[in-house]
């Protein structure tokens, strides 16, 4: 009796692949995978019923792959979804094929990618009828092409290339009177394509499939994902061959940055009020011959906690100030300036359309306690804290509470907390 030959599963081999390293192993655990033989090689996506990024792969193809090559390929689909790649608005007609080559460029270029995807000197698997062969910069048609530059970029230079290639093309038939071919030399497979027949080895299909709330949904949990791989990696002191401008490059993208029309809207969405009022205008639908309908207006009220503790410098209460300054042109707020109490006698109100200069009132220690005490007994819909969090964790808000701070503050946090931390710039 032979053995049954047990499928390739790939949960069973990254856990050994990413040994090296450890930031991507932690956030492959974190990353949904999925065996198909609907495309020959891999990709990722977003899964449009569970809103969640995953990883598709054939198994036969991961099979036959170097282990080098094994873990050049996870980590090279990793970055699609770190570099939001998958999430981005789809390429214009006949823009596709340079589209990816231009994004896997990008990501082949990088110095923790050399050396781990199949190339012409160490092709993986035939594919088709060739060896399959990875878009790198500085090899092949793409030999003119220096490593380390941006999606932008590459995306630049192939519609350059792609262009002069037509051009040529166009010169060369109208040329002489000879038969089709004369005067062109030699043939070869791929002539007339500038990139010699090459093309993204893996699935970029459904690169921006899903709807937009899905895609939404997916980011925001993907970016926990990566903010749990980044900090197991700074907690063990170790990101493996992750190049130190690409770790700032992952903390950066995983902070987000100030829009005040979306912070609004979720305040109002998960704390607003309703205010109901009589009005002869609407309908009355179970008495509308006796009773006036009802007109509702939902709002939420918000208060700014600004720190202007000791800590907290002029040049940041300054760019705090100036975030203000931005949501005054779209809402009213009511500001409660604090250090290690509330300056009761300094709170007002932030009308509207109004304009305010940096203005500090005290110069104290910290503590989140006392605007958290404050809001909660004034019952305030939200609570927002701008702060350089470097004080122990506040009790319990009665109401929807985020943090904002200074990118560098956001990435280290003083302590632990599930509320939204926002970046300014």
């Amino acid at each position: 009796m032979t053995d049954k030959k047990q499928p390739f599963n790939l949960n069973m081999h990254t856990a050994r692949l990413l040994m090296r390293e450890p930031f991507f192993a932690a956030l492959s655990r974190r990353i949904d995978k999925t065996p198909t033989t609907a495309f020959p090689t891999a990709g990722v996506r977003v899964n449009p019923d569970r809103a969640q990024f995953e990883l598709v792969y054939n198994p036969d193809f991961f099979e036959q792959l170097k282990d080098e090559h094994k873990l050049g390929v996870l980590m090279h689909e990793f970055y699609h979804i770190i570099f939001e790649h998958v999430t981005s608005r789809k390429p214009a007609d006949g823009l596709k094929r340079i589209d990816n080559i231009a994004m896997d460029l990008a990501i082949n270029g990088l110095p923790e990618m050399i050396g781990k995807l199949p190339s012409e000197s160490d092709p993986g698997p035939t594919i088709g009828k060739e060896p399959m062969k990875a878009c790198l910069p500085g090899e092949g048609p793409f030999k003119d092409l220096p490593a380390g530059k941006t999606y932008e970029w590459y995306l630049a230079a192939l519609k350059k290339k792609q262009e002069e290639n037509k051009e040529k093309q166009d010169g060369e038939d109208g040329e002489g009177e000879g038969e089709p071919g004369d005067g062109s030399g030699q043939s070869s497979p791929g002539d007339g394509d500038p990139f010699g027949g090459m093309d993204s080895f893996d699935e970029h299909d459904q690169f921006g499939d899903a709807d937009g709330t899905t895609q939404e949904i997916a980011k925001e949990r993907l970016k926990e994902a990566i903010k749990g791989a980044a900090a197991e990696a700074e907690k063990a002191r170790n990101w493996g061959s992750v190049s130190s401008s690409m770790r700032q490059h992952i903390l950066e993208r995983i902070v987000t940055k100030v829009d005040w029309r979306k912070v609004l809207r979720y305040f109002v969405k998960t704390s607003q009020r309703a205010d109901r009022q009589s009005t002869p205008r609407r309908l009355n639908r179970r008495f509308p011959k006796i009773h006036p309908g009802k007109r509702v207006r939902r709002h939420a009220r918000i208060a700014i906690s600004i720190d202007q503790s000791g800590s907290v410098d002029d040049n940041m209460l300054t760019a705090f100030f100036s975030e203000l300054n931005k949501l005054a042109e779209i809402a009213e707020f009511t500001v409660v300036p604090f250090d290690s109490r509330v300056a009761e006698d300094k709170v007002y109100v932030w009308k509207k359309g109004q304009t305010r200069k940096t203005e500090r009132v005290l110069c104290g220690g910290t503590c989140f306690d006392a605007p958290t005490r404050y809001v909660n007994s004034h019952k305030f819909d939200g609570h927002i804290v701008l702060t350089d969090l470097c004080a122990p964790k506040p009790i319990r808000s009665s109401c929807q509470r985020m943090w904002m701070t200074t990118k560098i503050h956001a990435q280290r946090p003083y302590f632990q907390t599930n509320e939204r931390i926002i970046a300014i710039d």
